[in-house]
């Protein structure tokens, strides 16, 4: 049965904040635009570039950024032209989850990633965070906390997405009340809120979660999340699944059925996927 969820957006009716990449369709190296430096911003904040404050703010399409596309187009499995074409901006502007899919740049990234356990490195489809941080042997049964501020109807679907790792995995979980301490602690956020990593509104960045064993999952309470596939909306429980895998060490898939892809279109509900298994089958060698 659909609910859609009590933790109603701020303002359902704002652009996506990735909206400004449509203005750029067809933009390559050599052009300049108002809106370029966004462009970087957006790779920087995933993984593709890696950004001084100086090139930050600069308004033209040079080679760096020629270079961080290829990269993204090839992730993507887009021809690598490096040129804003129009495959590249129908994937850019999907809702997607906020963890980088690739880490460029490691000495400049080395604080933020010891501090929040954020980027990835790739490794066949499937990927494993920066010096791949795992569970430790003797720690299979995980427990986590649902805050209080929670909205009722994603109790469920968090629980049936930890249902569905447990049962393609040797991992087990329980959840304990909101007072208790937990290895995972589950919310729901708006903009800052304390972790280096801001929300950005409707239709952009849709959660995010850290690498064992920090154990943090957060949504992004401005969205539009709904228990099932509502047109227009996004599913509690698919993205549940997908930050579960970060929290056990899994990066980032290329594979676009896998759980761990890292966008995902309105209305859509996906689960593991083989390769989602074997990327936690040998991050643990079991």
């Amino acid at each position: 049965m659909v609910h859609a969820s009590r933790h109603a957006p701020e303002d359902e009716n704002l652009p996506s904040p990735f909206e400004f990449i449509k203005h750029l369709e067809g933009c390559h190296k050599g052009n300049k635009s108002k809106e370029i430096h966004l462009l970087k911003n957006y790779l920087n904040k995933f993984g593709y570039l890696d950004l001084d404050r100086e090139h930050a703010a600069a308004d033209t399409f040079d080679n760096a950024l020629e270079s961080a596309i290829k990269t993204y187009q090839t992730n993507f499995h887009i021809s690598p032209t490096g040129i804003l074409d129009v495959s590249t901006v129908s994937k850019m502007v999907v809702p997607r989850c906020g963890v980088p899919d690739i880490v460029r740049g490691m000495n400049s990234m080395r604080a933020d990633r010891e501090k929040h356990n954020f980027g990835s490195i790739t490794h066949s489809h499937y990927s494993f965070f920066q010096n791949r941080p795992r569970w430790p042997p003797t720690k299979t049964h995980l427990t986590y906390n649902i805050l209080p501020s929670t909205p009722r109807n994603a109790v469920r679907p968090i629980r049936r997405a930890f249902n569905k790792w447990a049962s393609a995995t040797h991992f087990t979980f329980s959840k304990v009340h909101s007072n208790q301490l937990a290895d995972l602690v589950i919310g729901f956020f708006r903009h800052d809120h304390g972790d280096g990593h801001r929300f950005d509104g409707p239709g952009g960045t849709l959660a995010h979660a850290f690498a064992p064993t920090t154990g943090w999952f957060h949504y992004d309470a401005d969205e539009r999340w709904v228990d099932g596939p509502v047109p227009g909306a996004m599913d509690l429980e698919t993205v549940a699944i997908h930050e579960i895998g970060h929290l056990l060490g899994l990066g980032h898939s290329s594979v676009e059925g896998a759980i761990m892809y890292p966008s995902i279109p309105a209305g859509m509900t996906k689960s593991l996927h083989a390769d989602d298994i074997r990327g936690i089958k040998a991050l643990y060698n079991v």
